[in-house]
């Protein structure tokens, strides 16, 4: 659904359609793509569902640890839905129309709640930095007052570093550009589709990265030096390979996280046109599925007590059945 050119930006934004085409040259293998996608999408809901189910109703699980993997669940959960039904029904349906406005709300729901997702996995290593490094203070420094605050204080980052998108995108002027080369809505995919410069919007883009998500790193970074620091002091070697296999999970969560998003964000700023768009929108795509499918897996698989407590749970429900 196009439109044609616009003259007044402010009372015909409304009128804007857009379509999203999916993932440019692999239009043929759209059905063959949708199904790891739908199917890893189905693993995240219900594994993170099931993984915040699991802490919430076990008081043992009511740890700084798990209450900050019960936020990173919720926001795994809201990640991959706010991109995935949207996704599937380009996909399946070649449904990719969308209008302006619900194309930049999907646009900040995304990134807030990415740089939440970030927020949260830099809580995680301060938890695991305190845990480590002062184990006899941890209860004192994060209790859950504290927990609480760190929480709301991730999500208000976010909230205040995203909102400005909104205003960037709607100050720019547009006129008849209708196509998406995307499977959903992000930032700058919105601001190339105006006529006029968008150097504003790439320099807020470079800055928020610089200094949330990236900023995020370097310190999740420094906690893990002075954590090692702390480790290979402990003169027994249990003890050693004890802390660091608590340390396990959440490294892969990292690397999971941030892997692909540092591919995205240099490709597209210094690689050219030799890395083929449909590989930036396919790893974009397997973004906001692969992560949240796989980390209740890895939380699921490396830590004991949310096994005990899962295994508990299929034990009380076969003794009903």
């Amino acid at each position: 659904m196009t439109t044609s050119p616009i003259s007044s930006n402010q009372t015909n934004l409304r009128d804007i359609w857009y379509t999203m085409i999916g993932i440019p040259g692999l239009e043929n293998a759209h059905i063959w793509i949708s199904i790891p996608i739908c199917s890893m999408y189905i693993i995240a809901i219900v594994g993170n569902a099931f993984l915040i189910f699991l802490i919430f109703s076990e008081r043992t699980l009511h740890e700084p640890m798990y209450l900050f993997l019960s936020m990173l669940a919720l926001a795994d959960i809201l990640l991959s839905t706010v991109t995935t039904p949207k996704m599937l029904a380009i996909f399946w349906f070649q449904a990719g129309g969308i209008s302006f406005g619900s194309c930049v709300s999907q646009m900040f729901f995304l990134h807030f709640i990415f740089v939440t997702e970030s927020a949260v996995l830099l809580a995680m290593a301060f938890d695991r930095f305190v845990a480590i490094c002062y184990p006899l203070r941890y209860t004192t420094i994060l209790t859950h007052s504290v927990i609480g605050k760190l929480g709301v204080a991730s999500v208000t980052r976010s909230f205040f570093i995203c909102f400005p998108l909104i205003f960037l995108v709607y100050r720019l002027t547009y006129c008849g550009r209708s196509i998406i080369r995307h499977s959903y809505c992000e930032h700058m995919g919105i601001a190339r589709l105006a006529c006029d410069s968008i150097k504003v919007n790439i320099y807020y883009g470079v800055i928020v990265a610089l200094f949330s998500t990236f900023l995020d790193v370097i310190i999740i970074v420094v906690s893990y030096v002075l954590i090692l620091c702390t480790v290979f002091r402990i003169p027994s070697r249990d003890a050693r390979h004890k802390a660091l296999s608590t340390c396990g999970s959440h490294v892969c969560v990292i690397l999971l996280f941030y892997s692909p998003s540092f591919f995205s964000f240099l490709a597209h700023r210094f690689g050219g046109h030799s890395i083929p768009i449909s590989v930036h929108i396919l790893i974009a795509n397997l973004y906001v599925v692969v992560p949240p499918c796989l980390n209740p897996i890895i939380y699921g698989v490396k830590t004991k007590k949310i096994q005990d407590r899962a295994v508990q749970v299929f034990s009380i429900s076969n003794k009903f059945c």
